[in-house]
């Protein structure tokens, strides 16, 4: 993955915009937060190979990055995004790491669904 370019992603979103697509967004603090605070409450959200359509895409903010589907009764959308790719098989791949580089969250949306 590389640090996110907002225009080359934009390019990317507006490639999926106007079909059903394959969506996975996943947020965690989950162990990190356990593991150094017994305190610390654990969050996390988790959808895999959801169907959705959207209208468009935008990709906002200065770094982190912020990344929204409108779709016709709402958006989704997952912040904190700082790195993405698109791979071998045409998949948006995107996701957000803390200082330490562990992964706080992964917003991906493919043309097939993922695999299980």
């Amino acid at each position: 993955m590389q640090a996110i370019e907002a225009e080359a992603v934009q390019v990317e979103l507006d490639k999926f915009a106007n079909q059903d697509i394959f969506i996975h967004l996943e947020t965690t603090n989950g162990a990190y937060a356990a593991h150094r605070q017994e305190q610390a409450m654990t969050v996390c959200a988790f959808i895999r190979n959801g169907v959705v359509r959207y209208l468009r895409g935008v990709v906002v903010g200065d770094g982190p990055y912020r990344v929204g589907l409108k779709m016709e009764h709402g958006w989704i959308y997952a912040e904190g995004l700082t790195d993405w790719e698109l791979d071998e098989r045409g998949r948006l791949l995107m996701a957000g790491h803390d200082a330490e580089g562990r992964l706080a969250i992964a917003f991906e949306l493919s043309a097939e669904p993922f695999d299980i």
